[in-house]
């Protein structure tokens, strides 16, 4: 049975690995420094936490559950603890692609995101449809990556990721640089971005004197649809006067260079926001 020390295993991500690790096939050791985590592992799940030596003691697989900007001090407190061979799975490409993980070439560094569940999806049960973020009901996919060690050891990482990310669909296989183009560059920099320019474009109809949740049932329905047709989840095509729209709108919000935040300067400077 695979051992594996799960840091911060009381926080927000933290407490969603502890719930799915239960009934699976691996002996987890629960770190948590906070009084809050720990009392939230004891009470929701009945779990007592180790301190991180006894954790880290002859474990083959170390997760580091904590926020982007202590995984570089977390990482070089334990260094020493680890033994060569030992698995370190991060749960962001934010921390690794930084250069935050110890010069140790010993080591597997493993690193898997969720994808989140879809929009466009099959879920019929209420609370998977209700699961946004995933990984309690909803079906979700999910990306990963070796950034270093055996090549056999992708498939013992991607086996974790599947119990820690499940109920999961497909699984993907990228690299780091990958991962960072996915997250921040994809999901934050564009889609985050544009989703708070519609939330502000909401709130203007609004102030112009649209009803409110006229205004939100019209966007959130148009969402889907529009959505629908421009990935390819339905058949269709646009209309003149919607394509006229698009035509006139896209220049009018967007630089026409915009394209370069995917560049790897722009995603290094992200990532250093970020860290």
């Amino acid at each position: 049975m695979t051992t594996i020390a799960l840091l911060g295993a009381g926080g927000k991500m933290g407490y969603r690995l502890s719930t799915n690790f239960r009934g699976s096939p691996y002996s987890v050791r629960h770190v948590e420094i906070s009084e809050a985590g720990k009392e939230r592992l004891k009470t929701g799940l009945g779990i007592e936490t180790l301190d991180v030596d006894e954790a880290l003691d002859g474990a083959a697989v170390v997760i580091l559950a904590v926020p982007d900007t202590h995984i570089g001090k977390v990482s070089a407190s334990i260094e020493s603890k680890l033994a060569p061979g030992t698995m370190v799975i991060v749960l962001d490409a934010a921390a690794p692609f930084a250069g935050h993980l110890p010069n140790r070439p010993d080591l597997t560094y493993f690193v898997t995101h969720p994808c989140h569940p879809p929009i466009f999806n099959d879920e019929t049960d209420l609370a998977a449809k209700r699961d946004f973020f995933g990984g309690v009901n909803a079906k979700q996919h999910f990306v990963s990556a070796l950034m270093q060690g055996p090549e056999a050891d992708y498939a013992k990482g991607e086996q974790i990721a599947r119990t820690i990310w499940a109920p999961v669909m497909r699984s993907h296989r990228v690299t780091v640089e990958q991962m960072a183009l996915l997250e921040p560059g994809l999901s934050e920099t564009v889609c985050a971005s544009l989703l708070v320019v519609m939330r502000e474009a909401l709130d203007e109809v609004v102030a112009r004197g649209v009803d409110r949740q006229a205004a939100l049932d019209f966007l959130l329905g148009h969402m889907n649809v529009l959505g629908a047709v421009i990935f390819g989840e339905a058949k269709g095509v646009f209309s003149d006067a919607c394509n006229k729209a698009i035509e006139f709108g896209k220049p009018a919000l967007m630089r026409e260079d915009w394209k370069r935040v995917f560049e790897p300067e722009e995603i290094a400077a992200s990532i250093r926001r970020i860290t």
